[in-house]
């Protein structure tokens, strides 16, 4: 997989949490969100945390955009870069189910797991 097909797939990754957060305040209804949603109705646990866990991809992605498109702009062996980038998409896919289960420890270690991966994603521009 290449830097630029992950990249792609990120930012899927955060249309779709928009997307899950937006529907799970109306119970999963697409009806609900075609109206102007001037009163939308309370939020459930779930859309508060698929709420704080698309957040929390969009506090990383200006992170993670801006060290993929420095590698390739950079160019080179962009391969350690790559791996690392993977293994960030991987983390953001898991983190969502990690943080909507509401297990705490998991959804830590998990997030860990994405900063990490950034800072893997840093080193070889270094």
């Amino acid at each position: 997989m290449t830097l630029t097909t992950i990249i792609l797939l990120v930012l899927a990754l955060y249309m779709v949490q928009i997307f899950l957060q937006e529907t799970s305040r109306f119970g999963f209804d697409l009806w609900g969100i075609v109206g102007n949603r001037d009163t939308p109705p309370e939020k459930s646990v779930i859309a508060g945390r698929l709420e704080r866990a698309k957040n929390n991809l969009l506090e990383a992605l200006p992170i993670f955009l801006a060290l993929a498109l420095l590698a390739l702009v950079k160019g080179g062996d962009t391969g350690k870069v790559t791996h690392a980038a993977a293994l960030f998409l991987v983390a953001r896919v898991v983190y969502v189910p990690a943080y909507v289960s509401g297990v705490p420890v998991v959804r830590s270690l998990v997030w860990l797991v994405g900063v990490a991966s950034l800072v893997m994603m840093a080193l070889p521009l270094i």
